[in-house]
């Protein structure tokens, strides 16, 4: 009996743990999707305006999970190579929330971040 009032509290707080690792890990996976799509989707737009525009569309989609994996999210799109032969690059920024958990040692939330790059054809028009 001594036993099981003394594991139960561990056994809870490991579970609480592998949770809360599992929601960043969950997290990560998908704003490193995000990045990636919302840059290949910014790369055939026609001119910087509608590739930062495609990006964010995008890269919300990716991000846009029902569970507590992203409170709050930002999308950066570098547009400042974009010519044919240049790149587009996105970043995805993504707060995870942990509070709710009520593990103790971690903290109320977390970022995750990810950035991607994509090519721009060099063959082809950019106005």
């Amino acid at each position: 009996m001594v036993e099981l009032v003394v594991l139960t509290p561990v056994l809870m707080v490991v579970a609480l743990a592998v949770t809360a690792f599992g929601r960043v890990a969950e997290a990560r996976q998908q704003v490193i999707e995000a990045a990636r799509a919302g840059a290949e989707a910014a790369a055939v737009e026609p001119d910087p305006s509608s590739a930062q525009a495609a990006s964010v569309v995008d890269a919300a989609v990716g991000t846009s999970d029902p569970a507590q994996t992203c409170a709050a999210r930002q999308v950066l799109t570098d547009t400042s190579h974009f010519y044919p032969g240049g790149f587009v690059t996105v970043t995805v920024v993504c707060q995870v929330p942990l509070a709710d958990l009520s593990v103790p040692g971690l903290p109320g939330s977390t970022t995750v971040r990810a950035t991607s790059t994509a090519p721009i054809d060099p063959y082809r028009s950019v106005g």
